[in-house]
C-alpha cells in the first residue's frame, strides 16, 4: 500500500513519536511517502528524510491512501490536498482532543495492521464548495468542517442575507455566520451552540455567531439547498474561512456555498464508530455524580 504521509509544523517533541510512526508503517509493509512540508520540518528538527518526497505539484495517482500525522486540523489540511482525487484519508492524533484524526498514538501498531490487511472501511463525508471567489481559493474552493464569513478584527457586526434557493430565509446581525457540515457540527458550530448531527446526515446547520437579534438560532436545513449570502459590512472587506484557511473578501460581496458534488472518503477502522467517539471525546453519558476525586 502506498501511503502519503502529510504533517505541519508542531511542537518539536512530536517528532521521535512521528518518526517512531513511520518505521511501524513500514514494519507492517506500508511504504510511505512523505509531503514536502512534513519532510522539510523534520529535517530542521535534525532527522533527515531517506523516505519519497512528494512534489506539491502533481496528481499521485499511484497513492492508496492519505495519512495525517498530527491532529484535527493536520486531517483537514491532508483533506484540503486530496479531497477531489476520491484517496481515502485516516488521521493518527499526536496532539490532543483529536475528534477527527481519531487514532491514538498508542494504537498505532493496531491501527497499521488493519490497514495492510484490510480490515477497514470507507465512509464518505460530505464537503461544501464555494462556486465564486475562484480567483482567491483557486481549486481548494472546499472545507470538510464548514465555510463561515466573519467580520475582520474589531469592526462592526456584520448584516448577512441568507438565500436558501431563491427563497428569502432571514437577515442576521452577527460577528459571523456558520454554515457546518454534519462533519463539522461538532467543530467551530458546535462551540457556537449548535447541534450535532451524524455524519451521514444528509443536512447542514446555518449557525449565527454572536447575534445581535437573539430570537434567531441555529438551523438545520436539508444540504441540496444552495446558500446565497450577501454581505453588509461597516466595514470595506470581511473573512471568508474555508476550514482552517481564510481569505479576505468584499464586505459587500457575495458568498455562494453548495454541497459539493464529490465527498472525502474517511477510512473507518475496525471497533470505532462515530458514537464511540462522541462518548469518548466529549464524555457523553459521563455521571458527574460517579466522578470520585480525591
Amino acid at each position: 500500500m502506498q501511503v502519503a504521509v502529510h504533517g505541519r509544523e508542531m511542537a518539536p517533541g512530536n517528532a521521535e513519536p512521528l518518526v517512531h510512526v513511520l518505521h511501524r508503517m513500514q514494519a507492517h509493509g506500508l511504504a510511505p511517502h512523505l509531503t514536502a512540508t512534513l519532510a522539510q520540518w523534520l529535517h530542521s528538527l535534525g532527522h533527515p528524510v531517506t523516505l519519497p518526497v512528494l512534489p506539491d505539484d502533481g496528481r499521485h495517482d499511484e497513492l492508496d491512501l492519505w495519512m495525517g500525522l498530527g491532529g484535527d486540523g493536520t486531517l483537514l489540511d491532508t483533506v484540503a490536498r486530496t479531497a477531489r482525487s476520491g484517496v481515502p484519508v485516516l488521521g493518527i492524533n499526536l496532539g490532543r482532543l483529536g475528534f477527527l484524526s481519531s487514532v491514538r498514538l498508542e494504537q498505532v501498531d493496531e491501527a497499521l495492521a488493519a490497514l495492510a490487511q484490510g480490515r477497514y472501511a470507507l465512509q464518505d463525508r460530505s464537503l461544501l464548495e464555494v462556486t465564486d471567489h475562484r480567483e482567491l481559493l483557486g481549486d481548494r474552493n472546499f472545507a470538510l468542517n464548514e465555510v463561515s464569513v466573519t467580520k475582520r478584527d474589531s469592526a462592526s457586526m456584520v448584516a448577512v442575507h441568507v438565500h436558501l434557493g431563491e427563497e428569502f430565509l432571514n437577515t442576521y446581525w452577527v460577528d459571523g455566520l456558520i454554515i457546518a457540515t454534519p462533519t463539522g457540527s461538532t467543530a467551530y458550530s458546535l462551540s457556537c451552540g449548535g447541534p450535532i448531527l451524524h455524519p451521514t446526515s444528509g443536512a447542514l446547520v446555518i449557525n449565527p455567531i454572536s447575534p445581535h437579534n437573539l430570537n434567531v438560532r441555529p438551523f438545520v436545513v436539508p444540504d441540496h439547498y444552495t446558500i446565497r449570502l450577501q454581505l453588509e459590512a461597516r466595514n470595506d472587506r470581511c473573512l471568508l474561512n474555508l476550514d482552517s484557511r481564510g481569505v479576505d473578501i468584499d464586505g459587500q460581496g457575495t458568498v455562494t456555498i453548495r454541497r459539493a458534488p464529490y465527498a472525502v472518503k474517511l477510512v473507518q477502522l475496525e471497533g470505532s464508530s462515530f458514537l464511540d467517539t462522541l462518548r469518548t471525546k466529549l464524555n457523553w453519558g459521563l455521571d458527574l455524580r460517579s466522578v470520585h476525586t480525591p
